[in-house]
């Protein structure tokens, strides 16, 4: 689940381009209403190749890619590359400078010592920015994610790049199973008052290349996950951020989860498990056991960076530890993301974001 902090800055840009933009209620302007936007419905019959493309009349998507990394001596790396779409009306893209659609990337880097991130910005119509199907190529400026591929599927081999002052990176991403609807069918609701998004995911990547912090270049390899996601009102304003997990199993099994912060009641918690073989399984929130553990001090507040995970009915008990604490997007509205470990009941690395604290 990756509905991200661009979207209020997306909103503050679009009171540049146009008129002031109104005062927002919920986390990130999430909240507010967007009667005019295609609203998320169940029973959607997602199509591909078209759905790996923008989709009119809704108010955000996003492209996100995240990599657990290791070098040959078995360092620890985590990657980060996404693209943000954010309309500014609910009509049809047009070319030239009536386009209104604004872009945003976010990219970074993370090891145990340094953790590094960027964000760019574009207007729709005029090429800086954008996401086309056939060939499949999703960019902003010269950070590119694009296919590889000459078959049907466009995502089964891609490749992946960002570079900025102090990082970059290069790599292909090659998919090892099927991509998978998450939520129901891919109606991933995001409240008990029924906000949702569209949302599947390709969580079995294997990626390897390069990646440069600082100067020295690392030969890499490991897995990697890609999440695709749209919606126009995904939260109420009563939820005040989310915690979201992307898990890479040693047996081969995936997991997704994400807890979405309230104000009053209980957070909303639900997840997807998925086999070996990209079969998935909702999860409900009375079968996950989430429990924030360990905190640092990061960027002058307290931030859970260690957590406990249990789903009985699948015998995983885990306790997942920040690669490095101070993963701070240190962006224009900043937040925490970073690579984490596994150990327990399984072995296992992943991603986890949170927002909101």
């Amino acid at each position: 689940m990756k509905i991200k902090l661009g979207v209020l800055l997306l909103a503050l840009l679009a009171s540049g381009c146009d008129q002031p933009a109104p005062v927002e209620k919920g986390f990130a302007g999430l909240g507010n209403q967007a009667a005019a936007f295609t609203q998320v419905v169940p029973g959607r019959l997602f199509s591909f190749p078209a759905d790996h493309g923008p989709h009119d009349g809704f108010r955000i998507e996003w492209w996100y890619v995240t990599a657990n990394l290791k070098d040959e001596q078995g360092h620890a790396f985590g990657l980060q590359w996404t693209l943000f779409r954010s309309a500014l009306k609910a009509i049809p893209e047009v070319p030239g400078w009536q386009n209104q659609t604004i872009w945003l990337g976010h990219v970074a880097v993370t090891s145990a010592t340094a953790h590094y991130a960027a964000e760019r910005y574009a207007r729709g119509g005029v090429g800086q920015a954008g996401v086309s199907v056939r060939p499949f190529k999703a960019w902003i400026d010269d950070w590119q994610l694009s296919s590889q591929a000459t078959a049907d599927d466009p995502l089964a081999d891609l490749q992946l790049s960002a570079r900025e002052a102090r990082f970059g990176y290069r790599l292909r991403l090659t998919a090892t199973g099927p991509l998978v609807l998450q939520g129901d069918q891919g109606f991933s609701q995001k409240s008990e008052q029924g906000q949702a998004s569209y949302y599947y995911s390709q969580p079995f990547f294997q990626a390897r290349g390069t990646l440069d912090i600082n100067g020295k270049t690392f030969e890499v390899s490991g897995p990697a996950w890609l999440d695709r996601e749209w919606s126009s009102q995904p939260l109420t304003s009563n939820q005040t951020g989310w915690d979201w997990f992307s898990l890479h199993l040693e047996s081969g099994e995936q997991v997704m989860l994400y807890r979405m912060r309230q104000k009053n009641g209980e957070p909303y918690l639900t997840g997807t498990w998925i086999d070996v073989a990209g079969k998935t399984q909702p999860l409900h929130a009375s079968d996950i056991k989430l429990t924030p553990g360990d905190t640092a001090r990061v960027a002058g507040r307290e931030m859970p960076i260690q957590w406990s995970i249990k789903i009985p009915a699948k015998n995983l008990d885990v306790t997942l530890t920040a690669l490095n604490p101070q993963a701070w997007m240190n962006l224009r509205i900043p937040y925490w993301e970073g690579p984490v470990r596994l150990n327990g009941s399984h072995a296992g690395n992943g991603y986890l974001e949170m927002t909101g604290y």
